[in-house]
């Protein structure tokens, strides 16, 4: 069984679609799950509580990990978590495991464009500090569609992005700065493409169900 941005309850009640979640479970639908042999279920997005035992869970919100609560009724989990830190905040509720975050390269690689913009903030604003809220001369990409997000960052020379952004930025031939204090080296963010991270995954389920 497989939940995720493509269930009903999610795809019907869910708002704001435009966040890394979303586009983290299309990638994990098209590249882990057809490649990867187990025989757990699948939950790629995290929606009101909806599991089912002996699943592989990814647990996308670093900053609130408390919201995976809802996994306690739930027996025999893997949670795949992107940072070491979330690990430990997540262990009561299944075995967590490390898988760093990974992108599609193959399809964000083909915004590339050449540079003729300086300095933008690129993501969602609610992660954008009141410092740079407020600074002169930053542009901001947020709150639009997916071409259009990835065709205007790639005319950034600079970017100040975190999580998956981060990596399309670099990506796209972007420099990536830092400005959330968790990530002050952006060296933190690596260019990983789906396709080698279900290898790694893979590699991972052997082991824990071996």
């Amino acid at each position: 069984m497989i939940f995720s941005h493509e269930s009903p309850e999610y795809r019907d009640n869910v708002k704001n679609k435009n966040h890394g979640a979303f586009f983290y479970s299309e990638e994990i639908v098209k590249h882990f799950i057809p490649n990867i042999r187990t025989d757990r279920n699948w939950v790629t997005v995290g929606y009101e509580g909806k599991c089912f035992d002996h699943s592989i869970v990814f647990a996308h919100s670093n900053l609130y990990p408390y919201i995976y609560e809802y996994l306690e009724p739930f027996d025999d989990l893997i949670l795949v978590c992107s940072w070491h830190q979330q690990m430990e905040a997540v262990k009561q509720w299944g075995k967590p495991v490390f898988l760093p975050m990974s992108v599609d390269v193959e399809y964000v690689e083909q915004f590339r464009r050449e540079k003729d913009r300086d300095i933008c903030f690129a993501g969602r604003m609610e992660k954008c500090t009141d410092e740079l809220r407020f600074t002169p001369g930053l542009d901001f990409i947020a709150e639009v569609d997916r071409v259009t997000f990835l065709t205007e960052l790639a005319r950034y020379r600079r970017v100040y992005a975190i999580d998956r952004v981060a990596i399309e930025a670099k990506i796209l031939g972007c420099e990536v700065l830092p400005y959330d204090r968790r990530f002050p080296d952006p060296d933190f963010w690596q260019v990983i493409d789906s396709r080698d991270a279900a290898r790694m995954l893979q590699g991972i389920l052997d082991e824990v169900d071996r």
